[in-house]
């Protein structure tokens, strides 16, 4: 959940920062990025990635990827504040808000695919597949924490014997 909250965060600063730049500095920014990487391996998957991933940007691409980025930031934001503060009653609010993620970034998987949507497309499945669990069993995030620092000590004391 800290690093939902961390991936969450850095939605929010990345969604701020692209309603303030223009699609020019962002394909300047990602020449300057990977100018060194390139030079060096001319091949690089992500550096190509990136160039290619801002060559072709709008205005209104930018516009609606920095609208997508700050939602989705302060939606995982509140889900993990209302988690660590103890709420359960997040967790049907939290499932349906990922899902309705998820089927998005799907549609624009068929529409448009790219490494990096398949990426979040599955970490968030997985947040929803792990809150689902969580909140089936009635847990708050904090018993979840405690049981699952229960259990890797448990399990490194077991493999140490």
């Amino acid at each position: 959940m800290l690093f939902k909250g961390v991936d969450g965060l850095a939605e929010l600063v990345g969604g701020a920062v692209l309603l303030v730049v223009t699609p020019a500095q962002l394909r300047g920014a990602a020449q300057a990025v990977t100018a060194r990487e390139l030079a060096e391996d001319p091949h690089d998957i992500l550096a190509n990635l990136l160039v290619h991933g801002v060559a072709h940007l709008g205005a209104g691409d930018v516009g609606f990827l920095a609208v997508y980025l700050l939602v989705h930031g302060v939606v995982k934001a509140a889900i993990v504040v209302a988690l660590v503060l103890g709420s359960r009653r997040i967790y049907p609010w939290a499932i349906a808000a990922l899902i309705a993620f998820v089927v998005f970034q799907v549609y624009e998987l068929v529409v448009g695919p790219s490494a990096g949507l398949v990426l979040l497309t599955v970490f968030d499945a997985a947040i929803v597949a792990l809150t689902w669990r969580e909140w089936r069993h009635g847990r708050t995030l904090h018993e979840t924490m405690r049981g699952t620092v229960r259990w890797v000590f448990r399990r490194n004391a077991t493999a140490r014997t």
